[in-house]
């Protein structure tokens, strides 16, 4: 049987300009979505709303009031909306003993804390926007997808805080997934490997690191951005009703295979 909406699907994208979340946007508006592009950076947001020709709304972790108006703006914005990612995220490779309390801090903000916010955030759009839609128009699939590590499954040293930060994700995911599961509303994650993005500079244009990171993956060469949006794109899809609670592994096979 055919899976389809009564209205064109929406997605809000946080992190919108980085790049796996610009591939992910690309990759939507390729197929005929609408995406609403969120992001700390107006100057970047502009460009690549130019280039997608789609709206956007600018945040700062630092102000969860902005985070809220951008979930209203895209309301505003979007025909829909069915699909909200958090693709806001950071590295910090530092072993326990040298890394700072106020680095674990923001290490937890930026990924943990973000996340929970925009799950928060997500449902009680989700939940209103059920309450006001006609029975008609209503679409049947709705879901939230995060970002974990392969780092949170695979004991990998100098990354205890992230992998910290990450597992939480996890963890936060599969209860959010049993909440709200009879609401018809999908949350899942994804975990890769290292992927060349500019968040990744520091260690794939050094020479020894970038080195070293090839030979921790078993499928050789690093993660690119579409690998990661590929899969991306298919969580979110509404042909993946059955799919919740689910962290889904694009690394290369470093948390599950040995080269």
């Amino acid at each position: 049987m055919a899976i389809h909406s009564a209205r064109p699907r929406g997605t809000i994208i946080f992190g919108a300009t980085g790049g796996i979340g610009r591939s992910i946007a690309a990759r939507l508006v390729a197929g005929g979505e609408r995406v609403f592009l969120a992001g700390r950076s107006e100057e970047e947001l502009k460009v690549l709303s130019s280039e997608l020709d789609q709206p956007y709304g600018c945040f700062s972790l630092q102000e969860p009031s902005s985070m809220e108006q951008v979930f209203q703006r895209a309301r505003e914005e979007l025909p829909s909306v069915t699909g909200v990612v958090n693709g806001i995220g950071s590295v910090l490779l530092k072993p326990a003993h040298l890394t700072t309390p106020e680095e674990f801090v923001e290490v937890l903000e930026v990924n943990l804390t973000s996340s929970f916010s925009l799950l928060r955030s997500g449902i009680r759009l989700f939940q209103d926007l059920r309450s006001t839609d006609s029975e008609e128009s209503e679409p049947r699939d709705r879901s939230l997808l995060f970002f974990s590590s392969a780092a949170a499954s695979i004991g990998l040293a100098n990354h205890e805080a992230i992998a910290a930060a990450k597992g939480g994700i996890e963890a936060m995911v599969r209860s959010a997934a049993a909440s709200y599961a009879s609401k018809g509303i999908r949350v899942n994650a994804i975990a890769p490997g290292l992927v060349e993005t500019k968040m990744t500079e520091r260690i794939t244009q050094n020479s020894a690191s970038r080195s070293y990171s090839e030979k921790l993956h078993p499928v050789a060469g690093l993660g690119e951005p579409q690998h990661i949006s590929s899969g991306a794109v298919w969580l979110l899809s509404e042909e993946q009703q059955w799919v919740s609670g689910h962290v889904l592994h694009i690394d290369g096979g470093l948390s599950n295979i040995k080269g």
